[in-house]
């Protein structure tokens, strides 16, 4: 883990958050691969990109109506993590839980900076930019994740258990946004 620590906790770091725009795709896709847990499978990235399952994440993000932003490192100017909602397909798994009109959340910070911040400050950012057009936001996420804990803090509520692609359990959240005044 890079950065300073103290008594075995690392340190929250200081990112620059800024939004995510359709050039970020290859960006995008290397978040995917982590946020799906490919490289946990010794899956390649470029596994990703065929996969039919998690292209709706990310082909022809630019569109109106996806919202992401980025975490860059202020120290070394690094790309930390993403984070970014679109609304998906029709038919999309997810359907059957929440409303076709609220957006998904992809989210994954590089190896380097899990625990030190970086999801905390893209989530709370996308969140409040979020709020202005969509009541809410779902995301999935697997059982075993400590990220939970996270999106929980973030008022995320579990609102159904899944069997998820690789045949494990994942939690359907959703959070309610609060329109900014």
């Amino acid at each position: 883990m890079l950065g300073d620590s103290a008594g075995g906790a690392t340190l929250p770091m200081t990112y620059e958050i800024r939004p995510a725009v359709a050039s970020d795709q290859p960006f995008l896709w290397q978040m995917l691969y982590y946020a799906a847990h490919m490289d946990e499978g010794g899956e390649s990235l470029e596994s990703a990109h065929g996969n039919p399952l998690l292209a709706p994440y990310v082909e022809g993000y630019g569109r109106p109506g996806d919202l992401g932003v980025i975490a860059i490192d202020a120290a070394t100017r690094a790309n930390a993590g993403a984070a970014w909602i679109r609304t998906m397909p029709a038919g999309w798994p997810l359907h059957r839980f929440v409303d076709a009109a609220t957006p998904e959340l992809a989210i994954a910070v590089t190896p380097a900076y899990v625990g030190r911040g970086a999801g905390t400050q893209m989530i709370a950012r996308l969140m409040h930019s979020a709020a202005a057009i969509y009541p809410a936001i779902a995301l999935s996420v697997r059982s075993n994740n400590p990220a939970k804990a996270l999106y929980e803090r973030m008022g995320f509520a579990t609102v159904a258990e899944i069997t998820n692609r690789v045949g494990s359990t994942s939690f359907i959240m959703r959070a309610a946004l609060a329109r900014p005044r």
